[in-house]
């Protein structure tokens, strides 16, 4: 009699962790005893966050699309959000009947995913657990997430110990790297010239690549955002590249904020998403990424190109020596961006080393994922320190 295939249900809700994912959405998929589902929600199905289904789709089939992003990032909008990704999710699982379902981070849509997956009993495999962004109520949605799952992919040693620290079994943790950073080994990226003509524009003797969330624990994140522009608009000689905020309490008032500053300066452009191969590409030509995303402390180190990271939003996330932490005031970005220039920095750069790189993380992770057992996996105990 013919195994089944053992079914690994992964779900995405926004570009940047779709791009994360990729390597081992590659990994599972070649397998010929795994079946891929890929469940498709949030920002992804939003026309005004991109669309970023599309990218998904011209690579993958599509199991499954849940639209739960409504049209208010206010805390009462994201809240109906939640409620009614819970509800969905529990129907596409059980559709989908997923041996395994897989997620990434700590966004609210993906806490309503495992929480319905735990109702349901579903084995629920966790990366990037075990992680501090004390800037950001994804911080407790993380380690919620975490207590919910029952194999966990952390990214270092540091990161491993605090997921054992909130009680999970050392058996169950592994510390395989960013499974992201894959990508940079496997993606051809693009030339300068062919990524010139992908973003319309030349690129000029400075180019700083700027992409600002709201810090969702605090509420001034549009202040805050006014004066990293007025910095910006005090720099020379330097194209600056935004990418737009996400859908958190906060995005929209920030990207009108973007479009109202790209609208008059002529040295600056937009996107609502560069999409993985672009924005790895611009990585490459970039002097620094600067505000407060995620990809400054995990991607860009690789590059060897410095992190200006603005605020508290990633506070709490072990760093490489390319980042500079800076206060949310003018002229603390502006003595960053000098400080980034000099040529103390500049060398130090030359030396920097990626904390996040450990190789191979998304086989790694495939092969745990292929061979586990899953009988008694949903049973678990808590795991005392003493």
């Amino acid at each position: 009699m013919e195994c089944s295939l053992r079914k690994i249900c992964v779900v995405t809700g926004t570009r940047a962790e779709f791009g994360l994912l990729m390597p081992l959405l590659n990994e599972i998929e070649s397998d010929p005893s795994l079946d891929l589902q890929i469940i498709v929600t949030g920002m992804h199905l939003s026309p005004e966050f991109g669309y970023t289904c599309d990218q998904v789709e011209e690579l993958f089939v599509v199991n499954k699309k849940i639209e739960i992003l409504l049209s208010s990032d206010s805390s009462v909008g994201i809240n109906k959000s939640m409620g009614l990704a819970q509800i969905s999710f529990s129907e596409a699982f059980s559709d989908l009947k997923p041996d395994i379902v897989v997620v990434l981070g700590d966004r609210f849509e993906i806490f309503s995913a495992v929480a319905s997956a735990m109702i349901m009993n579903l084995p629920i495999a966790h990366l990037s657990g075990g992680e501090l962004t004390i800037g950001a109520i994804d911080d407790s949605i993380r380690h919620a997430i975490t207590k919910m799952s029952h194999l966990h992919f952390v990214a270092t040693e540091e990161y491993r110990k605090r997921v054992i620290q909130l009680g999970e079994n050392p058996d169950r943790v592994f510390n395989f790297g960013e499974a992201g950073l894959d990508n940079m080994l496997s993606m051809k990226l693009l030339s300068k010239s062919e990524f010139e003509e992908s973003i319309g524009t030349k690129l000029s003797e400075r180019n700083l690549l700027i992409t600002y969330h709201p810090e969702t624990i605090e509420k001034s994140s549009s202040v805050y955002f006014e004066n990293i522009l007025k910095a910006l608009d005090k720099v020379e000689n330097t194209l600056l590249i935004f990418t737009k905020a996400n859908s958190d309490e906060g995005g929209r008032k920030i990207n009108k904020m973007i479009d109202a500053y790209v609208a008059t300066n002529n040295n600056s452009i937009a996107f609502v998403s560069l999409g993985q191969l672009r924005y790895l590409s611009a990585l490459q030509y970039m002097d620094a990424v600067v505000g407060n995303s995620s990809s400054g402390i995990v991607e860009a180190p690789s590059f060897k190109i410095g992190t200006i990271n603005i605020g508290n939003r990633q506070k709490g996330r072990i760093q490489s020596t390319s980042v500079i932490n800076c206060e949310t005031g003018e002229a603390s970005v502006l003595d960053s961006l000098h400080l980034l220039y000099s040529v103390k920095f500049q060398n130090l750069l030359k030396i920097t080393e990626n904390p996040y790189v450990n190789g191979g993380s998304s086989k790694r992770i495939k092969e745990i994922l292929k061979k586990v057992e899953l009988t008694d996996i949903i049973k678990k105990e808590f795991w005392d320190l003493s």
